[in-house]
């Protein structure tokens, strides 16, 4: 049961939750021990608190996930891990971490609450309205930015948080647009997929596609680049971040047997070396190492 539990967790999508830690990067507190330190109870504190929405949203998805081929598998679906064991996990652990985020940091603690508040009114709502499903998904990355800003009591750069809402769209759109595509019985299983078409979803995934780097490029040529860092070497991770957005759309748009684009890309030997590229270069530009 306790590995039924950690699984549905889903330990696999934890890594979104390193969204946490860019005002760490970008803040130039990488190297700053507490720092470090602050930052890793709070991602450990958002990956507990993402996994209990993990639980909630199986749970609220019990029924129709017992009727699709792969979900079915999952353990509140097929009986692993009893639903009532699930419910009174989540009753005890919410709890528990807004108030270790409140010990962290009042401010935290209240975008960790409102981060949870807001994947509850996905689970029960907004997940089944067309692109408001979306745009709720790209809130929940924002307030992670926002939840590791106020950990280290650094301000957000609205820069940061415009390209990870961005990014964050793109990619939730490309992930529609790859559920649609998978054929007429993909809206039985995410019913906010018969309010998208997919030659729009397309349209909107390419504009994004855009839009993300357009505006990640002006963030490294901008002022506020030069008086933080010292200089615009930033631009030169331009190319990585193109690339990158470039390899998303091809396995969004091919790899139509895959379960979801987002997890085919972190075993994408291409994307992944290129990501390790583009973080390589931009710690080494942002903290004078190169």
């Amino acid at each position: 049961m306790l590995l039924a539990l950690i699984k549905t967790l889903r330990p696999r999508q934890w890594i979104k939750n390193l969204f946490v830690g860019l005002p760490l990067m970008f803040g130039h507190r990488l190297t700053d021990p507490d720092s470090l330190l602050v930052t890793a109870g709070a991602v450990a504190l958002f990956c507990v608190i993402s996994g209990c929405v993990y639980v909630l949203n199986d749970l609220v998805d019990v029924e129709k996930d017992r009727v699709h081929p792969k979900k079915r598998m999952r353990p509140i679906p097929s009986g692993q891990l009893p639903e009532a064991v699930a419910r009174r996990f989540v009753v005890v652990v919410v709890p528990v971490c807004l108030g270790l985020g409140y010990w962290l940091q009042p401010w935290f603690a209240a975008a960790l609450g409102a981060y949870f508040a807001q994947n509850l009114a996905y689970s029960f709502r907004l997940k089944q309205i067309a692109y408001v499903d979306v745009l709720s998904i790209a809130t929940g990355f924002i307030l992670r930015v926002l939840a590791g800003a106020f950990a280290l009591e650094v301000p957000a750069s609205l820069w940061l948080l415009a390209c990870t809402g961005l990014m964050a769209m793109f990619m939730g759109f490309g992930k529609r647009a790859h559920e649609l595509a998978a054929g007429e019985g993909a809206t039985k299983q995410r019913q906010a997929l018969a309010g998208y078409d997919l030659a729009t979803l397309r349209v909107i995934l390419y504009g994004l596609a855009v839009a993300t780097v357009g505006v990640y490029t002006a963030y490294t040529l901008s002022g506020h680049v030069a008086q933080l860092f010292g200089s615009n070497r930033l631009v030169y991770t331009v190319g990585f971040a193109a690339v990158g957005v470039l390899r998303f759309i091809h396995l969004a748009t091919t790899r139509h047997e895959a379960e979801s684009p987002t997890e085919e890309m972190l075993k994408d030997p291409l994307f992944m070396l290129n990501f390790l590229a583009w973080l390589g270069l931009l710690a080494a530009i942002l903290y004078g190492w190169v």
